[in-house]
C-alpha cells in the first residue's frame, strides 16, 4: 500500500471500511449511512482519522528524510521513484493490449514510405480491436440467424408482453392496496377489523349529523331504504368522498379521510340498514333497490 500515492491510498482504505460497515449493518432499503445517523458519523470520523494519519506519517517522512545523509538520501530517492510491482504490472498489459513493437525494435517494422523525413510504422491492429472486430462478427452472425431465420421476439413483442404483465401485475396490487380504491372499484368491506375502524371513524366525524345509532338529525336517517344520492356501498363512498347536495348537503371528506377509511366507513353505515333507530328521522330521497349487493 505504501507503493500506492495517498491521493488515492486514503479513499480505497475508507470505501472498504464503508462497504465492510454496510455488510455488517443491514438496515432495509435505505443505505445505512441514512438509515442510521450514528453510522454516518463514524464514517465521517474514520475519514478524518484516516486523513489525520496520512498527514502525521507523511510528515514523520519528512522528518526522517531530512536526518539522512547524502549517500542514504540518493536510496532513499532511487527506491521511492522505482515504479511499484503494480504499475510495472500494468503498463506491461497496457502495451501488449496496443500489440506495438518497443521503440527499440521499431527498425525492424519501418516502412519505405517517406513523407518529408517522416516514415511510416507497419505495426499490428491492437489485439483489443482485432477481438473486438471478431466478436462483433459472431455477434452479427447469431443476430442474423435468431432474428431473421428462427424470427426470435423483437424489442415491440417483449414490450407488448412487459406491458401485460405490468397490467396484471397492478392489478394483483390494486387487490391489497386499500388506499388506491376508488368510486369504481370499492367493495363492501365485511372484515371485522374494517367494520371497527368504520365504526371509529364515524363516531368521530358522523354522529354529530347522523346519531349514534343512524337515526338522522342534521343528516338523512340511515336506517330506511330511501336515499338522496343513491344507496349501495359505491354511492355511499361517492357521497362521502365528495359531498352531499350543493348549499345544503353533507361536506367532501375526500381530504380528511383516506380511500380505504371511506371504504371501511361506509362499510359500517350501510349495517344500519333495517335497524330500528331511537328517533328515527323521516325518509328522505327514493328508495333504492341493489340485488347486487347485500349487508351481511
Amino acid at each position: 500500500m505504501r507503493n500506492i500515492p495517498s491521493w488515492l491510498r486514503v479513499p480505497v482504505i475508507f470505501f472498504i471500511i464503508f462497504a465492510i460497515t454496510e455488510f455488517v449493518i443491514d438496515s432495509g432499503d435505505e443505505p445505512a449511512f441514512i438509515a442510521q445517523p450514528l453510522v454516518s458519523l463514524f464514517l465521517l470520523l474514520v475519514l478524518l482519522i484516516l486523513v489525520a494519519i496520512e498527514g502525521i506519517v507523511s510528515a514523520l517522512d519528512n522528518v526522517l528524510y531530512q536526518s539522512l545523509d547524502v549517500e542514504a538520501k540518493a536510496r532513499y530517492d532511487a527506491k521511492k521513484n522505482a515504479p511499484s510491482k503494480f504499475m510495472t504490472w500494468f503498463n506491461t498489459l497496457y502495451s501488449k493490449s496496443l500489440g506495438q513493437k518497443p521503440i527499440q525494435q521499431e527498425h525492424e517494422i519501418i516502412l519505405d514510405h517517406n513523407y518529408d523525413g517522416i516514415k511510416e510504422l507497419d505495426n499490428d491492429l491492437p489485439p483489443w480491436w482485432k477481438y473486438g472486430f471478431y466478436a462483433s462478427i459472431v455477434f452479427a452472425a447469431l443476430y442474423l440467424v435468431n432474428y431473421h431465420v428462427f424470427n426470435g421476439a423483437d424489442q415491440f413483442e417483449e414490450l407488448e408482453t412487459e406491458i401485460a404483465q405490468a397490467k396484471i401485475d397492478i392489478e394483483e396490487y390494486k387487490k391489497t392496496a386499500k388506499d388506491l380504491v376508488d368510486f369504481n372499484t370499492v367493495t363492501l368491506l365485511t372484515e371485522a377489523s374494517d367494520i371497527k375502524a368504520g365504526k371509529a371513524i364515524f363516531e368521530t366525524n358522523c354522529v354529530a349529523c347522523h346519531k349514534a345509532d343512524g337515526g338522522g338529525g342534521i343528516g338523512p336517517n340511515l336506517t330506511d331504504k330511501h336515499w338522496i344520492l343513491g344507496g349501495g356501498v359505491k354511492n355511499v363512498f361517492k357521497t362521502i368522498s365528495e359531498g352531499g347536495r350543493d348549499g345544503k348537503g353533507m361536506i367532501a371528506w375526500k381530504q380528511s379521510l383516506k380511500p380505504a377509511e371511506m371504504a371501511q366507513v361506509a362499510s359500517y353505515l350501510l349495517r344500519f340498514q333495517g335497524t330500528t333507530p331511537a328517533e328515527p328521522k323521516a325518509p328522505e330521497g327514493e328508495i333504492w333497490v341493489d340485488d347486487s349487493e347485500s349487508v351481511e
